[in-house]
This record gives C-alpha cells, sequence and structure tokens, in this order.
C-alpha cells in the first residue's frame, strides 16, 4: 500500500519470505528434491510451458483442435480427395512418431534445463550453476549418515563455500533448515537459522577453516533455537495477558478469534482481520482497539497491529 518505490533491502526481504512460506508450507523432503530446487531457482514450470507452446502449434499445424478438428474433418470428407486426406493422415503419424523420438533422445530434458539469456553486466555467463548445484547435492548426499544439526551444518557451509546461485546466496540457509525438518530435527516448523546467524559478531562469521566455519554454523544453529525458545515464552507470555480481556464476554465475542489470528502472523491490518474474521474492517478496527494490540507502523492510514 505504499506509494514509495521498495527498496533493495525489502524487495531481497520479501523473495526470502516467499521462498521461506514455499519451503515451509511444502513437504519436509519437497525443498530438497529435484522438483524444489528447480522450483526455488526459478526454472519450474519453463520446460511445460514450452512443451505445451509447442504441442499447440503442433496441434494448429495438423488440424487437431477436438470437436472443431472433427467437423474441419467432415467438411474436408465431403469436398477433399481420398488420397489427400490419406496424404494428411500419414503426415499426422510421421510427425508423433518424430516427437516420440526427439522425446525418447532427451530432447524434453534439455528444453527443460535451457535457460534465457542473461546480462553479462549481471551475471557472470561462465559461472555453471548445474555444475555447482551438483556439487553442492553431492556433498548433501554425503551427510546421511551425520546427525541432522552436524549434516545441516555442512549443507550451509557447502552452500556458501561453492555458492551454486549467483544471487541467491540466502537459500543455502533455508535449504539447511529444510534439512533439519527433513530429518526429523524440526517437524512442526521450519527453523529460522538466519535469526541464529545475527546473534554471532560479523567478524567472526567467516572463519579461514573448515572447522572455525562448521563451528560458526553449529553456533548459529543453537543461537537461533535459543531465540525460538525465547520468543514461543513471550507469545505465551502476551497470550495470558490479553486473554484476560476475553473474561465476561459473550459467547459470539469475535475477541477470542482475533487473539488466535493475530498471534499466528507478525503483524495484521485491518483488512487481513476482517477478511479471515468475516467482518467490515471498521468492526476489525473496534476488535483491536478493545484487545489492546500493539501498532507497528505509527501512521494514521494502512495502519497494521502485532502481539510483539
Amino acid at each position: 500500500m505504499d506509494v514509495r518505490t521498495p527498496t533493495h533491502e525489502l524487495t531481497r526481504a520479501h523473495t526470502l519470505l516467499r521462498a521461506r512460506r514455499r519451503i515451509a508450507d511444502a513437504k519436509p523432503d519437497w525443498a530438497l528434491s529435484v522438483a524444489g530446487l528447480t522450483s526455488l531457482r526459478g526454472r519450474g514450470g519453463r520446460g511445460r510451458e514450452e512443451g505445451a507452446s509447442e504441442r499447440d502449434e503442433e496441434d494448429d499445424r495438423l488440424g487437431l483442435d477436438g470437436e472443431d478438428g472433427e467437423a474441419d474433418d467432415g467438411e474436408l470428407a465431403d469436398r477433399a480427395p481420398a488420397d489427400e486426406r490419406l496424404a494428411e493422415m500419414f503426415a499426422a503419424v510421421d510427425a508423433a512418431i518424430a516427437k516420440a523420438d526427439r522425446t525418447l533422445a532427451g530432447d524434453a530434458v534439455a528444453r527443460a534445463r535451457r535457460v534465457p539469456e542473461r546480462d553479462p553486466l549481471v551475471y557472470d555467463l561462465d559461472w555453471d550453476e548445474d555444475e555447482r548445484l551438483d556439487a553442492w547435492c553431492a556433498v548433501v548426499a554425503d551427510t546421511r549418515a551425520l546427525p541432522p544439526t552436524l549434516a545441516a551444518a555442512v549443507a550451509a557451509d557447502a552452500w556458501s563455500v561453492i555458492e551454486p546461485l549467483q544471487h541467491a546466496l540466502w537459500l543455502g540457509r533455508l535449504l539447511a533448515a529444510a534439512l533439519l525438518r527433513e530429518r526429523g530435527k524440526s517437524r512442526a516448523h521450519l527453523p529460522c537459522l538466519h535469526d541464529g546467524l545475527k546473534a554471532i559478531p560479523r567478524e567472526r562469521r567467516r572463519p579461514r577453516d573448515a572447522a572455525g566455519r562448521l563451528g560458526v554454523q553449529l553456533e548459529a544453529i543453537a543461537a537461533a533455537a535459543d531465540a525460538g525458545l525465547r520468543d514461543h515464552d513471550r507469545w505465551l507470555t502476551a497470550r495470558t495477558l490479553l486473554a484476560r480481556k476475553l473474561a465476561g464476554r459473550r459467547s459470539t465475542s469475535r475477541l477470542p478469534a482475533l487473539l488466535d489470528y493475530v498471534l499466528t502472523r507478525p503483524i495484521a491490518s485491518a483488512g487481513m482481520i476482517a477478511a479471515e474474521l468475516k467482518i467490515t474492517p471498521r468492526a476489525a478496527q473496534d476488535l483491536v482497539g478493545e484487545l489492546g494490540l500493539r501498532e507497528a507502523t505509527g501512521r494514521g492510514r494502512y495502519r497494521a497491529w502485532g502481539i510483539l
């Protein structure tokens, strides 16, 4: 709702948040699968779209348009000689056979992996992302015998060293968190390892030796877990204090639902609350005032509220 142009930092934060939500909403093993890595890289759907467009062009060329095509064939039968119809049928069969041969030869896979031409001022054209990503996946595969926490530390460190993607260094820590969830270390949530890394002084984050880097990664994981426990305790305390305002309310009051909703969001606007509780934005603002939520924006318009 802001009229100003988003800053670069805000754009990157938005990209990271979208990727984090996609990983958290998917199955635990999705992010580290081939489909998950392809989608998180921004390659998902390109091969299917190109294949669909080529199929459409070929169908148009051959006259295969479903019911309309059958009607055209009927009209053609009335006015075209039999040998021309046979020639078109054989041409359609030959095209289908050629397409099957291309698919068996791996042409569809190569087309799906094709990437658009990149600007040399932004990207290093000699940077082979596929080869680097395969190398990182090999490192992750070698960590199957390690404990989950150590495996996540190795995966995060390997991503920062190999740098598979030129402009997505932050994705490695999300994949390390996904590895923790896949290995059963955190089953109900996706750990926020970036929050733990902020607790480590900047001058200590990138040691030169591999053992020191792994120590920093493990320290960051422990700091993230500690920060999560502290936030959980703060949420429970805030819920207990706000729940006192629900005493004596009628059974049809929307305040309990509002309290449960704002506990699941860092901030919530009047429009979000109105859509969730199926009330008007004006009624949502009245409920916020009754519950006493903290205003987070400091503005008179387009405001948002939160628990902490």
